[in-house]
């Protein structure tokens, strides 16, 4: 079974920074495109920002300019760099991957537990 975990999160005063990763792991014979999603009290979950495996990415309004998204093929892992943070950024942050898990299987889509980011003072 294959199983994505995140790290890094915190506590952190606003304008400071973070970085969140994620390690996939188990049975995987490929992953297309991988993103970070994340989820306020009282909201729906967004997309943060995405990455397909040839390295194109995409940001949210709201994070663009501040956050940067990268990742490792060879590793399995892709992370989150999160700079000038604001209080609007707390929320709970997910990793999520599309995954195939076997030659000829058909591409899934695998979730995180998620990680906790809280910015206050």
């Amino acid at each position: 079974q294959v199983q994505l975990v995140e790290s890094g999160g915190g506590l952190v005063q606003p304008g400071g920074s973070l970085r969140l990763s994620c390690a996939a792991s188990g049975s995987i014979f490929s992953i297309n495109a991988m993103g970070w999603y994340r989820q306020a009290p009282g909201k729906q979950r967004e997309l943060v920002a995405a990455i397909t495996r040839g390295g194109s990415t995409g940001y949210a309004d709201s994070v663009k300019g501040r956050f940067t998204i990268s990742r490792d093929n060879a590793k399995n892992t892709v992370a989150l760099q999160m700079s000038s943070l604001k209080p609007e950024d707390t929320a709970v942050y997910y990793c999520n991957a599309d995954i195939r898990v076997r030659l000829g299987a058909r591409p899934g889509e695998y979730w995180g537990q998620g990680t906790q980011v809280t910015v206050s003072s």
